[in-house]
């Protein structure tokens, strides 16, 4: 029979660490059994050996319902300053739960520090808020789909 170690893997934690620092991230969640370690920005850090269970909201999504992502013109030349682009890669979600009404829409006013949307990134939900006030005008991403790390998400003018 195998014994269950008994102390923190200092090394992982490091590990973690490092991942937020060099993605910025805002917490790291890993799973390994019985055991999940999370570490974050804000100086938490937890150690739960108890059974895991997903998070309902997400969990398994039966369909994704979403407009398409409006297709950028050939040749076009958008100011990077106005471009919102992602922090992590992750799952973008434009809703706050399935069903629910989109953070925002094309043409929508939004204020600096509003949610645009959530990335999910290791079984935690990310908020993404909008760099500076101004008006939606391109929403690049759809719901339920993959993101790469500096993907543009959203276009604020």
């Amino acid at each position: 029979m195998a014994e269950k170690k008994s102390g923190i893997d200092q090394a992982l934690i490091r590990d973690l660490a490092n991942i937020l620092n060099d993605t910025d991230l805002t917490e790291i969640e890993v799973e390994q059994e019985d055991m999940r370690i999370r570490v974050s920005r804000a100086g938490t850090t937890q150690y739960v050996q108890a059974p895991i269970a997903a998070p309902a909201a997400y969990a398994a999504p039966a369909a994704v319902a979403a407009a398409p992502a409006a297709a950028a013109p050939a040749g076009n030349t958008r100011n990077p300053d106005n471009v919102v682009s992602a922090p992590m890669v992750g799952t973008a979600y434009l809703a706050p739960a399935p069903g629910a009404a989109a953070f925002i829409q094309v043409g929508a006013t939004v204020k600096e520090g509003q949610t645009l949307l959530i990335i999910e990134a290791m079984k935690t939900m990310n908020q993404i808020p909008a760099p500076k006030s101004g008006t939606v005008t391109e929403i690049l991403v759809q719901d339920g789909r993959p993101v790469e790390y500096g993907e543009a998400l959203v276009v604020i003018e």
